[in-house]
């Protein structure tokens, strides 16, 4: 049963893991992603303790959401799965642009601080749009839920 020769497991397009690995790290997404994770860090860093704990970790979520989704959707080809990880980084970048907004109106830092972040995540939008073009939509398994069809 497992004496099988061992090669006919070879592939000559085999998945290269750590190829995948740097090409997703060396995307200008990714990058930017990891900025966005670096302001909010250091913006959630000089919180007062009640407003860290109020807007920290919803914070860092969607910080960190931003390069989890994108690291999914990059490694897939299925069209509905890269929009499906498309739309929850949609989500979390807008909702990260939004606290801003609220910690500036608590007056909690700088405007100068938060503009740093919101012009991070406007950039990251620009990639973003440009990336969601790259999707191919004729290249989609119908999970059965019905979205992106």
């Amino acid at each position: 049963m497992w004496d099988d020769d061992e090669n006919e497991w070879e592939d000559e397009n085999e998945f290269d893991p750590e190829s995948s690995r740097d090409q997703t790290y060396s995307h200008p997404i990714m990058k930017k992603a990891l900025e966005i994770v670096s302001l909010t860090h250091a913006i959630v860093g000089s919180l007062d303790e009640a407003r860290k704990e109020l807007y920290g970790g919803i914070m860092m979520e969607s910080a960190m959401v931003l390069g989890a989704k994108f690291a999914g959707a990059n490694g897939i080809e299925d069209y509905i799965l890269k929009m499906e990880n498309a739309t929850v980084m949609k989500i979390h970048a807008r909702s990260l642009r939004t606290m801003t907004y609220q910690l500036a109106m608590e007056e909690t830092h700088a405007e100068e601080h938060l503009e740093l972040l919101r012009k991070a995540i406007d950039e990251f939008k620009l990639l973003f749009v440009d990336w969601v073009k790259t999707f191919d939509p004729t290249d989609r398994y119908d999970d059965g839920w019905g979205l992106f069809l």
